[in-house]
């Protein structure tokens, strides 16, 4: 990680983000959680800088996620601003439609688009194209992502 940080202020954001890759890996690997969210947050912080809004919202909202499961709000106050300067709306899937909603659950756990269309009585085609709507109002790219914010959604009712 200092590797990385010592290239981020050299200016030398590939190599920066390179060497955060390298840390976070190896110290997820050995279990040190804590050591490994502070890596994700310098690649977070890297992936601003480089103006990959997308991946610097992943790994700083795992990051966060981490520092709040370890208890460690300072670092979760750190890893909120930087989301913040990230500047992403919103990703709540209260702004869904109902259709919205139903279909970005069914794909959340893990059916496929024929699969729900069979389930929710639409064509593989429309589901597509709810699954974009839903995609682009939550600001995800990918199932991996919707399932996380949907988790995260059945999370803060439960």
């Amino acid at each position: 990680r200092g590797r990385g940080l010592l290239a981020a202020a050299r200016g030398d954001l590939d190599e920066a983000l390179a060497a955060s890759d390298r840390s976070w890996v190896e110290l997820a690997a050995l279990g040190m959680r804590y050591q490994a969210a502070r890596s994700r947050l310098v690649r977070g912080v890297i992936h601003r800088r480089r103006r990959e809004k997308r991946l610097a919202d992943e790994d700083l909202r795992l990051a966060l996620a981490e520092f709040e499961a370890l208890g460690a709000p300072a670092w979760a106050l750190r890893a909120r601003r930087e989301l913040a300067r990230v500047g992403r709306r919103p990703r709540a899937p209260s702004g869904l439609t109902e259709t919205e909603r139903v279909v970005a659950r069914l794909a959340a756990e893990g059916h496929t688009n024929r699969e729900i269309a069979a389930l929710a009585f639409m064509s593989p085609r429309t589901v597509e194209g709810v699954l974009a709507r839903a995609y682009a109002k939550l600001g995800v790219g990918s199932r991996a992502e919707l399932g996380r914010v949907m988790a995260e959604e059945r999370g803060s009712r439960a």
